[in-house]
C-alpha cells in the first residue's frame, strides 16, 4: 500500500523530523529524528524518490544524501558533498544526476554532480556569480532551462542546461527584471509548464511569467498582491540596506512584509503563499487557461511560517512554524481551495523546510 512521508528540517536543532501522513485523515505519525547538522534548511527529493538531499548552512557547508526506506520512511545517511557557500535553496534535474544550489549570502549558484548510485559525493562542477542574494533555482520539465532568483537585484536569471555535462549557459536574454523593491524569492511552475510564479519577499506580490517553451525565456504577465488591503505592513528592506542601517545604528520599528514560500496544487487551480511577519497563509485562485491569479483570503497559521508543502494528491497542506516549532496540517477544499485546520504537531526548533514524498 502506498505511503506518504513528510520531512521537516529543523535548523536550530540540526536534524530532520520524519512523519507518516494518513491519506484519509491527514494525521501525522512521528518517524523520529535524523541528524543532519546545524542550520540544515533546504531539501529536495530525487526523481525516483529514493533519496532526500539536505543542505547544511553551517561550516563546513555541505549537502547530505539520505536514502529513504520505502516501507518505513526512515532516513539513512549515505554520502556528503562540499558546497561552495551557505546555500539557501537546492533542487535537482530530471535525470537525477545534477544538483542545483543558490547562495543568498554568497551571490552565486552552483551545480554539483550526483553519481549513478544517486549519491552527491563530489564538489561543484560549476559556480556562477550572480546579482545580489540568489534565493532559489529551478529547472523546467523539459530539463533544458533553469531559472534563478536574485532578491537583492530584483531579477530572474535565465539559463540553458546541458544534461550531458551538467553545465549552465546564459540564455538570451540572460535575465528578466522585476520592478524595484519586490525581492523575488521562490519559484514554482504551473503544472502545465506554461507559467512560472514567483513569491516576492519585500512586496508580498506574486509575479506571473509566461514561458516560451521553445526558447526557455520568460515574459512578465502581471503581479497579484498576496495580502489584503489594510494589512498594516510596509515593503521590506533590501538586505544590504538593512545591514547598512544596523551598522549606522538606525532602528527600524516598522512592520514589514516578509513573504516566504509558495506552492501550487497539482491540478493548478490554487496557489498558497506564506508570510512571516503576520504569520498568515494566503489563498490565490488560478484562472483556467490564462493562469492569472486572484487573491481570495488568508488564514492564520504557525508563528513565522517559513515553509509550506502540498501532498501529491493536492488534499493536504502542511506549514512549518520557524518560531512556534510546530506543524499545522490543513485539508484543502477541492472546489474552493479553502483551508481547514485539522491538527498541529510538535517539530524541532527552527522548523522550516517541508518535503512530502509519495511512495508506492
Amino acid at each position: 500500500m502506498a505511503k506518504t512521508f513528510v520531512y521537516v528540517s529543523n535548523a536550530e536543532d540540526g536534524d530532520i523530523d520524519g512523519f507518516l501522513l494518513d491519506k484519509e485523515t491527514g494525521s501525522l505519525s512521528s518517524l523520529g529524528k535524523t541528524s543532519a547538522g546545524k542550520a540544515v534548511m533546504p531539501m529536495t527529493v530525487s526523481p525516483d524518490k529514493k533519496f532526500l538531499y539536505a543542505s547544511v548552512r553551517s561550516k563546513p557547508f555541505n549537502v547530505v544524501t539520505y536514502a529513504i526506506d520505502p516501507s518505513s520512511g526512515a532516513l539513512s545517511q549515505k554520502a556528503s558533498a562540499p558546497l561552495p557557500d551557505s546555500m539557501a535553496y537546492i533542487s535537482i534535474d530530471a535525470t537525477g544526476r545534477f544538483l542545483f544550489t543558490a547562495s543568498y549570502g554568497g551571490d552565486k549558484i552552483a551545480v554539483n554532480p550526483i553519481d549513478e548510485a544517486g549519491l552527491a559525493r563530489a564538489e561543484a562542477i560549476q559556480v556562477v556569480p550572480t546579482g545580489h542574494n540568489a534565493h532559489s533555482i529551478r529547472i523546467d520539465a523539459s530539463n533544458k532551462f533553469v531559472y534563478a532568483t536574485n532578491l537583492g537585484s530584483d531579477q530572474i536569471l535565465q539559463f540553458r542546461f546541458d544534461a550531458k555535462t551538467g553545465k549552465l549557459s546564459e540564455n538570451k536574454p540572460a535575465l528578466i527584471k522585476e520592478p524595484e523593491e519586490n525581492g523575488p524569492r521562490h519559484i514554482i511552475f504551473s503544472p502545465d509548464q506554461k507559467n512560472i510564479y514567483v513569491s516576492n519577499e519585500l512586496s508580498g506580490n506574486v509575479f506571473q511569467f509566461s514561458v516560451n517553451k521553445a526558447k526557455g525565456t520568460l515574459k512578465a504577465v502581471g503581479d497579484t498582491a498576496s495580502m489584503p488591503a489594510g494589512s498594516g505592513l510596509v515593503p521590506g528592506l533590501y538586505p544590504q540596506v538593512a545591514a547598512a542601517n544596523a551598522k549606522s545604528g538606525i532602528k527600524d520599528d516598522k512592520s514589514r512584509v516578509w513573504s516566504a514560500d509558495l506552492k501550487i496544487t497539482p491540478n493548478g487551480r490554487f496557489l498558497y503563499v506564506s508570510e512571516r511577519t503576520r504569520s498568515k497563509i494566503s489563498l490565490l485562485s488560478v484562472a483556467p487557461g490564462t493562469g492569472r491569479l486572484t487573491y481570495v483570503t488568508e488564514y492564520p497559521t504557525e508563528t513565522q511560517p517559513r515553509g509550506i508543502g502540498i501532498d501529491p494528491t493536492g488534499t493536504f497542506l502542511i506549514a512549518s512554524g520557524e518560531k512556534s516549532d510546530r506543524l499545522a496540517v490543513y485539508r484543502i477544499n477541492q472546489t474552493t481551495g479553502e483551508l481547514t485546520l485539522l491538527d498541529r504537531y510538535p517539530a524541532g526548533k527552527g522548523a522550516n523546510w517541508v518535503e512530502i514524498v509519495d511512495l508506492p
